[in-house]
Order: structure tokens, then C-alpha cells, then sequence
């Protein structure tokens, strides 16, 4: 049984679809990164799977069945549109939020208190949310969708304007979740904390899921058999040695040394490959190029786009 199976859902507005026959399955205690260009569909899914919003066709299964209202306090939702009540003191709205998700007074103080002794915004509880900075007000905003400790945690776009300090202490909170239990979404343009952070994910682009799976069968199935030597010798030496089975396609430096992308083509392998070179030059380096989730990003929608 899936943690949360999302089966052909469709949506529209007016006569656009915001989602159009979107299926994916997270499975529990993993970061799943929900991942499209601003406008692909990903915040109007997240609604969906938060009731905000209802699909005009198919369904959202919570543990096996179909997701409830009551359902909603088992999840934490961190919106990319940040809404905090400016005129309020922290302390007394984060109290407030903290309610809304079914905590008593006294535990949600007790479990506030050790998010902003931890967040370093102690200090400010007695103060309105308008005194804040950008950042503390994220912190905060991040601290009430955390404190209820929901089963399944959605974050959209969560790093949004956050400075590196800031922002590596939010992933090192999101991985600690993690480790605690928690199932996680995470909604995202930027693929380097996509590598960083997520198990396995889901490319939206024009309201369709393109492209689903774990981030190593994904980078693996794009692999374009491309290996990058570093060696010391003769440049010249190594092309003469190589036969139609392989080309050259780039040739740059590295660490001061010769280094060449060949391209495996036919039946050939790695070891078939050394085989050839190792006798005209020194090899100081081998490996496979894997290709970045940026660069199966940019692939996978621009051929779409065709």
C-alpha cells in the first residue's frame, strides 16, 4: 500500500487545464520532489491533495483510501505564497496555528518553545510578525507547519528567498524529519536541492506528469554512455588508438591534465575501452557522466515542447 496515490486527476479553469490526467504514488518516509516550471500545475495539485481544492476527475488515496477532511490535520502545508497575520504577535499566532491543527494550548507551547529555542527567534514572541524580517518570518511560518509533527509534510518551494545559511539549515530540518518518520513533498524549480534532498520525483510541465521515478533509475535511464578520461601522454596518441566503436566529443583540462568525453557507441563496453588506452597514455581518471537533474529537466520538457 502506497503512503499517498494520486490516480488521473484533472483540472481546469475556465478552458485551460491546470492538470490533465496526473498519476504518482509516494511512497512513506521518503522527500518526493514534485518538480515543473512555475505554471506546470504543481501548487494546483498540492491544493487538491490539501482539500483546498477539489479535481474535477479522479482521486487522492490517504493510506489506501480515498483522503478525508479530517486528514488535513495529519498533514503540514508550507505554502510558497507566505500568509502570516502582520498585526499579530508571534507567539499568540503561532499559539493560534498550532490549535487549528488539533494541539492542545499546553503542548503546542511546550513543542513551540523548542522550535524557536532552535530557530534562534525566542526573543521575538512578544513581538507582531510586522517587526520580523523576511527570514524570521519564514523561520516562523516553516516552525507552525512543522510543530503539529504531521505524518505528511508538503513544502512548496520552501527555500524561496532564504540566504545559504538560512536555507542549509532548513534542508539539514527537512533530512532530520526524515530520519524522524515524517513523508515529505517537496514542490521545487530548483534542482540542485532536488539531488540533494529527494528519494524519487515527479516532472509536470503543461499539466502533465512527464516523468516519474527514483533519482538514480532517472539519471541512470538518461545516462548517454558518455565516459570522461584524465590522463597524461599524448592527445594525439589516445585518438589513434580509439576505433569506430568510440568518439571523441569533448576535450578540456582537468587539474592541469588532458581529459577527453568519449562516447561509447554499439555493444561496447568501459573495460573494452581501458583496454585501448592504457597502453599510449596514463590514466589518472575514469568515470561514467552521469547527467545532472537540471540537464534531464531541460531535455525531458524541451522535447516535449516540440
Amino acid at each position: 500500500m502506497d503512503f499517498l496515490d494520486i490516480r488521473n486527476i484533472e483540472k481546469k479553469f475556465i478552458n485551460q487545464y491546470a492538470l490533465q490526467n496526473v498519476s504518482l504514488t509516494v511512497p512513506e518516509n521518503k522527500i518526493y520532489g514534485l518538480l515543473g516550471p512555475n505554471g506546470a500545475g504543481k501548487t494546483t495539485l498540492i491544493r487538491i491533495i490539501n482539500r483546498i481544492t477539489g479535481p474535477d476527475k479522479g482521486e487522492v488515496l490517504f493510506k489506501g483510501r480515498r483522503i478525508k477532511m479530517e486528514d488535513v490535520f495529519r498533514i503540514g502545508y508550507l505554502p510558497e505564497e507566505r500568509g502570516l497575520y502582520k498585526k499579530m504577535k508571534v507567539g499568540e499566532q503561532a499559539l493560534y496555528l498550532a490549535q487549528l491543527k488539533g494541539m492542545t494550548r499546553q503542548d503546542a507551547i511546550k513543542k513551540l518553545k523548542y522550535w524557536f529555542e532552535k530557530f534562534e527567534i525566542q526573543p521575538w514572541w512578544e513581538k507582531k510578525v510586522e517587526e520580523l524580517s523576511k527570514g524570521m518570518q519564514q523561520k516562523m511560518q516553516f516552525v507552525t507547519t512543522v510543530v503539529h509533527e504531521p505524518e505528511l509534510l508538503i513544502f512548496d518551494e520552501p527555500f524561496s528567498g532564504f540566504d545559504p545559511i538560512n536555507a542549509n539549515l532548513l534542508k539539514n530540518e527537512v533530512l532530520e524529519l526524515k530520519k524522524k518518520g515524517s513523508t515529505i513533498i517537496f514542490s521545487t524549480h530548483n534542482m540542485g536541492s532536488v539531488e540533494e534532498l529527494c528519494d524519487n520525483i515527479t516532472l509536470i510541465n503543461n499539466a502533465q506528469n512527464l516523468l516519474e521515478g527514483s533519482i538514480d533509475e532517472i539519471r541512470n535511464k538518461y545516462k548517454s554512455n558518455v565516459y570522461e578520461i584524465e590522463f597524461n601522454g599524448d592527445l594525439s596518441e589516445l585518438e589513434s588508438s580509439l576505433n569506430s566503436n568510440y568518439q571523441i566529443i569533448k576535450t578540456t583540462k582537468v587539474n592541469g591534465n588532458h581529459a577527453v568525453h568519449v562516447k561509447l557507441h554499439h555493444q561496447t563496453s568501459d573495460n573494452e575501452l581501458l583496454s585501448l588506452i592504457i597502453p599510449v597514455v596514463e590514466v589518472i581518471s575514469f568515470k561514467e557522466i552521469i547527467p545532472s537533474m537540471n540537464d534531464i529537466f531541460i531535455n525531458v520538457v524541451n522535447e516535449k515542447n516540440k
